[in-house]
């Protein structure tokens, strides 16, 4: 590794919150006297709300993606593709697991990185709340591989059915989607299924449309979106209607079968894909890193997003669990909170090596906003800024909701790049496909 007498900074998981950490460090520091280095088991990142868009084929992730390594050639930080095993606090080492290629053969072996400063940065997975049946015959959409497998299994689906209806007859041919989550996750991927469904007759299927998907969409809690206002909610609930997905709330999911989802009401409702996208916990290797956790596997960090028992370790995003001074819940897992963790982290990482005092983290709530697809857009925008929610909708909605991938991208590639990529994205929407079907 490099010279030990570099500050080494290492920051473990290269999602939204982790990435714009290394850029900011990288373009401050340099690799003239720190070594920032990214420790990522992917090699390319994707931004997490957009997954269900590359689910259902509306986006394609290889134009959106983002490579680490030539990011990190143009920022001045190293990436290094590996997957945290455990931390050695005395030594200050972190410990990545081997890697294996699809036969097996071992690429790259156990390596151990050393430290002055260590942030952690994984994000969050589903929580299935141990549902018999869910982790066998779910999918899940939390990383690219997920949802490329979605996309593949839709469509393998839809060509059935769109081969039975032509050529068998079978006009009560449908592909059977069932949702389980309520949140924006959930919400957003049953109006996108639409969205594609719509679209795939110019696609070479004549015989298919979105009158034979069939989706429903579960959420055991008494209405969906619940981080949005009720009468917000309660339109997105009427818009989802409209288009045609059947609304469940106040249903629980009991387990779950090849075929059937089952809920403590008695139904058995029939799916061709099943979709879990209920609850956020931290991954389950968290809990044995010998630093203090909550029941969902979060890292419990005071203000300054420093952990409980080691001053030099950091965590930010999902993955972490604070409580800040004054409120009765930790900083919600959510993309706005950590972008605003890796500004505080950035911060507090310059000011422990000047000597200077940290400054707590304060979070600002900017809202929520969800896209029903080319449908529909709404939500509530600034939050605690004004003292209450501005209920939005429509163009307004829409260009809101655009923009916070766009603030993203600057974030991420500065504000040159940043903006380049706002004006290809333009372009391409018009020169791409309209569907991702390979």
């Amino acid at each position: 590794m490099a010279s030990a007498k570099k500050k080494q900074i290492v920051v473990v998981g290269g999602g939204a919150g982790g990435l714009e950490l290394v850029r900011r460090l990288g373009a401050k520091y340099g690799r003239d006297d720190h070594d920032i280095i990214l420790v990522e088991k992917n090699r390319t990142h994707i931004w997490k709300p957009l997954l269900h868009e590359v689910a259902a084929g509306s986006l394609d992730a290889n134009m959106d993606e983002v490579g680490y390594g030539g990011h990190a050639v143009r920022w001045g930080y190293r990436f290094f593709n590996g997957a945290l095993e455990r931390i050695d606090r005395d030594k200050r080492q972190i410990v990545t697991q081997p890697m294996f290629d699809a036969e097996g053969r071992e690429v790259v072996g156990r390596h151990h990185i050393r430290y002055d400063y260590l942030v952690l940065s994984v994000g969050g997975v589903s929580n299935d709340f141990g549902t018999p049946g869910v982790a066998e015959h779910a999918l899940f959409l939390e990383n690219r591989r997920q949802a490329d497998d979605f996309r593949g299994r839709l469509l393998n689906a839809c060509l059935r059915v769109s081969h039975l209806a032509a050529n068998q007859g079978a006009d009560d041919a449908r592909v059977r989607v069932c949702i389980v989550g309520g949140g924006a996750t959930g919400v957003e991927l049953a109006a996108e299924l639409y969205n594609a469904a719509a679209a795939l007759r110019h696609y070479g299927l004549e015989v298919f449309d979105e009158s034979r998907m069939d989706v429903t969409l579960i959420e055991a809690g008494p209405r969906i979106l619940p981080a949005l206002p009720e009468d917000i909610a309660g339109a997105a609930h009427e818009e989802l209607e409209n288009l045609g997905v059947e609304v469940l709330t106040g249903t629980m999911v009991t387990k779950m079968d090849e075929t059937h989802v089952h809920t403590k009401d008695g139904r058995a409702i029939r799916a061709d894909l099943k979709v879990w996208a209920a609850g956020v916990k931290a991954p389950d290797f968290l809990s044995d890193l010998d630093l203090e956790t909550n029941r969902l596997n979060q890292i419990v960090v005071r203000p300054t997003l420093q952990t409980t028992v080691d001053d030099r370790i950091f965590a930010l995003g999902d993955c972490a669990s604070c409580l800040l001074p004054g409120r009765d819940r930790p900083v919600p897992p959510r993309a706005q909170a950590a972008h605003q963790m890796a500004e505080t982290a950035f911060e507090n990482l310059k000011r422990i090596q000047e000597g200077r005092p940290l400054k707590d983290f304060v979070y600002r709530d900017r809202g929520s906003l969800v896209s029903l697809s080319r449908y529909s857009t709404i939500g509530s925008l600034m939050g605690n800024l004004v003292g209450g929610r501005m209920a939005v909708e429509g163009r307004v909605a829409r260009f809101a909701y655009l923009s916070l991938y766009r603030l993203h991208l600057i974030a991420v590639h500065g504000w040159l790049k940043g903006w380049t990529l706002i004006v290809l994205g333009h372009v391409n929407q018009i020169v791409r496909p309209r569907l991702k079907l390979h």
